[in-house]
């Protein structure tokens, strides 16, 4: 890992490459996760590179694992500032985690709708002799 630490605190520093590359990230996502306030303001040197420390690369961490979730940037936010005290925000947290399991719930519940549509689909057009029923019942 190509870190530098950073003068008198001992504490490693990360250029936004080394973010990338521990995170997946793109570089771009980095600064916009910085420009809409998910990252605190970044510590920069005299010329302008941004030095990121593990408290960054934390936080970067845990918007991954909540996007991967499907936290919108939104609850992200939100559960970013909840993170900041967890024990007073726990029913908060809750709440928002069970409002995401609910959406989840119905998605899933969606997807099996159109499983079984599209497998009547596909059984029909094995069946049908003429035409193609798939077009046909897309066309309404």
């Amino acid at each position: 890992m190509n870190h530098a630490s950073s003068s008198g605190s001992g504490r490693s520093q990360y250029r936004i490459g080394d973010i990338t590359r521990l995170t997946g990230l793109s570089a771009d996502t980095v600064r916009y996760y910085e420009k809409i306030e998910l990252l605190p303001p970044i510590h920069r040197t005299a010329s302008g590179i941004r030095l990121y420390d593990e408290r960054d690369l934390s936080r970067l961490c845990f918007i991954l694992r909540a996007k991967a979730m499907n936290f919108s940037l939104d609850e992200v936010a939100r559960l970013l500032e909840m993170r900041e005290d967890p024990q007073h925000a726990r029913d908060e947290v809750r709440e928002l985690t069970q409002q995401k399991l609910q959406e989840v719930e119905r998605h899933l519940a969606d997807l099996e709708t159109l499983r079984r549509e599209l497998t009547l689909l596909v059984n029909l057009c094995r069946g049908a002799e003429g035409g193609c029923p798939i077009i046909e019942d897309l066309e309404g």
